[in-house]
């Protein structure tokens, strides 16, 4: 590991802060906590902290000393001056004379300590930070350091390779305790350029922000020579697995339809992010996966967002997926009921009264596939990802010098049911679209654009497919929350086939699927060439079937139910003149609709459409507005508004219907008609 320092760029910092009013001394503690938060072999998402003694004003008095320390809910890879919430320092260090503190009061009297009543909550090792003595201090979960520490003899390990660089503090959970516990470890040895806390991460001090990150670089890069220079040849001895595995398009979706289906609520889908390096198939590839995969996280700080051990599941073989989803059911039903026990035996010991979480394993491991992060939302997947991807390096270091152990099952409980720690995950609220897939077609544009906005912004993880590449990323790009773009000619069920797999290989699955790409063909139904009629029914009749069969096909595996959306038009029960290529396949579309919702409704899987009229979209092709409006004698603007209504229709109205249909979970073969009122065109 190597200094990321750069003076050139601490000083341009330097100068932006300078214009808002803030100190040079908390300018460098950004930039330097920014270095360390940007580097995941270090610290994510949310990990780790630092901190700053200064001096400030209060209104009331100047160079009050006090300490800045990172603030809940503030990444250290983006923080900002505000993330560093100032509380009055010789009002912390009051707290030294006690023998004991509930965390209740720690964080009351921390909160108390601020300058600023409005500032989140700081550290909830705040005090570790207050009780040392240092200007700068940093605290990270080095990968490298904890496959040291996560040893039979870690402490010995440590002193081999640090030396009397570091003080070495025993696993204590953190709060009061801890920051006792470390300080007086450092009293000891006051000379020390850090302290290594086992089984839980790394301290750096120092009197300027760049000696203090340095040392944690300098203290790092000890740790990974030591394993790099102890490293066995094999880590893992792989299992043997099937000549013929089955593709991760075909398994994803049964292992996310069990996951929703052994949920507390059966409707609790999940979102998966499958992540396979030849690192990672080394680990769940090995013989002994279900051994050093079991023994806990390489630091408590992941237990709240990973659970303490991942789920094992069985190599997927080709031709046998059924021998795999029952394997799966009975090995997801051990996994709960152990989680269960483990929850019992440690509550009886707890003094705090616990409520069970949810016992679904928030990682699957699956031998010849890779890994799965499971979420809510594809954030919360990948996040859970990211922190086993960490894990996975950290138990392989400690693997390739010796035999992975951390911390016992009664700490690793406190620290999951510890009410500080879950806090941190308190105030998440679902959107009503959370932990859905949606694929929409011909989305690059026009109703299908506002559809995938409406459903994003809903929570949903959008697959915006259209035939231009370029529109469909740049739609999947602006709506955010994950989504995708993929080119498709929809009227090509090869094609058809491959988007679907990507949104397996991308997501897990699919719940919804807005059937939408089309185009308008005219003329008069006598006179009309054959090839006009094919490639109007190719398009707004068999690419809708394609879609729909390729959906059901995946939603039937899933188990969890789904539901298949398409986008009609009022042309299929009220005709127009010279409309006949495009009303014709509408009409047929309205009946596929139909059968879907008669032969799908027993798997959970509704079926319904929308009928909508005179949107102003590129369905208008140059010249047929305006022929349209001419035909009836009527200005565009009237064509538009040619309803009961008289309002013009838009493309967001058409939009709020198709995420109407996607709550609807109680309706099938309904169809929605959204024209501003058309009686000709209306239904019962």
């Amino acid at each position: 590991m190597k200094s990321k320092w750069n003076q050139e760029s601490a000083q341009i910092l330097i100068r932006q802060y300078e214009k808002q009013g803030i100190s040079k001394d908390l300018a460098l503690r950004v930039y330097s906590c920014k270095l360390l938060g940007n580097d995941p072999s270090l610290v994510l998402h949310g990990g780790g902290n630092v901190s700053l003694k200064t001096f400030a004003s209060d209104g009331l008095k100047d160079n009050q000393q006090v300490i800045c320390v990172k603030g809940s809910g503030w990444d250290m890879g983006d923080i900002e001056p505000p993330g560093l919430p100032s509380m009055y320092l010789d009002q912390l260090l009051e707290l030294q004379s006690l023998t004991s503190l509930v965390d209740e009061d720690m964080v009351t009297y921390q909160r108390r300590s601020l300058l600023n009543p409005s500032s989140p909550n700081p550290s909830i090792e705040t005090l570790l930070h207050a009780f040392l003595p240092h200007t700068y201090i940093d605290h990270t979960h080095a990968t490298a350091v904890l496959s040291l520490t996560n040893q039979k003899n870690g402490e010995k390990i440590i002193s081999e390779v640090f030396g009397a660089r570091v003080g070495i503090v025993p696993y204590v959970k953190p709060g009061f305790d801890l920051a006792v516990k470390a300080s007086g470890v450092y009293a000891k040895n006051p000379h020390v350029e850090g302290l290594i806390l086992l089984n839980h991460g790394i301290f750096s001090f120092g009197d300027t922000a760049k000696e203090s990150y340095e040392r944690m670089i300098d203290l790092v890069d000890l740790a990974e020579q030591y394993i790099q220079g102890q490293k066995k040849k094999h880590i893992f001895t792989s299992s043997k697995l099937p000549k013929n595995m089955a593709t991760v398009a075909e398994v994803l979706p049964i292992v996310r339809g069990l996951l929703a289906q052994n949920s507390s609520e059966t409707s609790k889908t999940v979102v998966l992010d499958l992540r396979s390096t030849p690192n990672i198939l080394n680990f769940v590839n090995g013989k002994d996966v279900e051994r050093y995969s079991q023994m806990g996280v390489i630091t408590p700080d992941h237990i709240i967002r990973i659970k303490n051990s991942p789920l094992v599941l069985r190599a997927p073989q080709n031709g046998h997926l059924n021998e795999f989803l029952n394997e799966s059911h009975q090995r997801l039903k051990a996994f709960k009921d152990s989680y269960h026990k483990y929850f019992l035996e440690n509550d009886s010991k707890s003094k705090a009264e616990n409520v069970e979480l949810d016992s679904t394993p928030c990682v699957a491991l699956i031998p010849g596939i890779g890994f799965v992060g499971i979420g809510s939302t594809l954030k919360m997947a990948k996040v859970a990802a990211d922190l086993y991807e960490n894990n996975i390096t950290g138990i392989s270091g400690a693997e390739a010098i010796g035999r992975y152990e951390t911390i016992n099952s009664k700490e690793l409980f406190e620290m999951e049911y510890w009410s500080l720690e879950q806090a941190k995950l308190a105030g998440i609220k679902e959107k009503p679209l959370d932990r859905k897939i949606v694929l929409i077609t011909g989305a690059g544009n026009g109703i299908g654009a506002a559809t995938a906005a409406v459903l994003a912004k809903s929570g949903a993880s959008v697959v915006v497919v259209d035939l231009d590449r370029d529109k469909a990323q740049k739609v999947a790009q602006s709506i955010g929350n994950g989504s995708i773009g993929l080119a498709c000619d929809v009227t090509k069920n090869e094609e058809v086939d491959r988007v679907f797999d990507i949104t397996c290989e991308t997501f897990g699955g699919v719940d919804i699927v807005v059937s939408n790409a089309g185009k308008t063909w005219q003329g008069c139904i006598g006179e009309v060439s054959i090839e006009t009629l094919k490639d109007s029914f190719d398009l707004n009749f068999f690419a809708h079937q394609f879609v729909a069969q390729a959906a059901v096909k995946i939603m039937k595996s899933q188990g969890s139910g789904g539901a298949l959306l398409f986008n009609l038009s009022k042309q299929a029960v009220n005709p127009g003149n010279d409309f006949g290529p495009y009303g014709l396949p509408k009409a047929a579309t309205l009946a596929l609709m139909k059968q879907y919702a008669l032969e799908y409704g027993k798997y959970g899987i509704t079926s319904n459409g929308v009928n909508a009229d005179r949107i102003n979209t590129n369905l208008f092709t140059e010249g047929l507005l305006e022929s349209r409006a001419e035909a009836r004698g009527v200005s565009i603007d009237k064509y538009l508004k040619g309803n009961l209504l008289q309002r013009e229709v838009k493309k967001e109205d058409v939009a709020q219907a198709f995420l109407h249909l996607c709550l609807a979970r109680k309706t099938t073969s309904g169809i929605i008609t959204v024209d501003g009122g058309n009686i000709s065109a209306s239904l019962r």
